[in-house]
């Protein structure tokens, strides 16, 4: 009976505490609302690794305030004990999706090899840093792409995007675009309707330039990277794929 009591009691002590913590947070988010401008909305609030010192998340950036949101501290946080970055680590987290939950039927598919290896890119077809990027895979073997188009870059883009979307062979269309500036043939009555949702997707996790590579393990890199960091990123992250595979139940 004490036993159970004392439960009790541990219980209780960790629900008011809970409770504590959440108005905490909400006191937040409301000074910060009140303070700072519309622009800025305040999605998150969590107690940092610092006592008294909260994270908040707008969107996809992240800042840190006291407990009364009269101060914002803007920068990385630092763990000098293990040399890590907590605030780049808390961002590439946030910006990770999940490859399995990609809409893959949205993607044009180029299979090199055996193409055990997978890469989502979003890409626009006058992104020259897309170019580069495509110029990169094509060297690469036992690799399949998935490439969403993302027509970012003006009118130009748009029309661009929907003639290789509804060529014949997507795929063939797109690299003979990015490779060799040949002009894509449409097919007639083709629909583009992919393309929204790839505009919606990328809205949706913040994806605002191209070219954005996602590997297999959900983690989101911007720009274009060497040939030799791309090589070494997707070995990377497919070994971090196949070890999460072997402790999965």
């Amino acid at each position: 009976m004490p036993h159970i009591r004392r439960l009790g009691f541990i219980a209780l002590g960790l629900i008011t505490l809970m409770q504590g913590a959440m108005a905490q947070e909400e006191q937040i988010r409301k000074a910060l609302s009140a303070r700072l401008p519309s622009s800025v909305a305040i999605d998150e609030v969590t107690p940092s690794p610092i006592p008294g010192l909260y994270e908040v998340r707008s969107g996809m950036s992240i800042f840190y305030t006291d407990p009364n949101g009269d101060y914002v501290i803007r920068g990385d946080m630092l763990d000098t004990r293990r040399q890590t970055n907590l605030s780049q680590a808390r961002l590439a987290k946030l910006s990770s999706l999940d490859f399995s939950k990609l809409p893959l039927q949205d993607a044009i598919v180029s299979r090199r090899g055996q193409g055990t290896r997978q890469l989502a890119v979003f890409a626009d077809p006058d992104c020259p840093y897309c170019k580069q990027l495509e110029s990169m895979l094509e060297q690469r073997d036992d690799i399949t792409v998935y490439t969403f188009l993302l027509p970012v870059l003006g009118p130009g883009s748009l029309d661009k995007a929907k003639a290789i979307w509804c060529s014949r062979d997507r795929d063939a269309a797109w690299r003979a675009w990015m490779q060799k500036s040949q002009a894509p043939t449409a097919q007639p009555d083709c629909d583009t309707s992919a393309l929204e949702r790839n505009l919606a997707l990328a809205s949706k996790h913040a994806i605002k330039a191209t070219p954005a590579l996602v590997y297999e393990d959900g983690t989101r890199v911007g720009g274009a990277p060497s040939a030799v960091q791309l090589e070494g990123q997707l070995a990377q992250h497919r070994l971090a794929t196949t070890d999460r595979q072997k402790v999965a139940p």
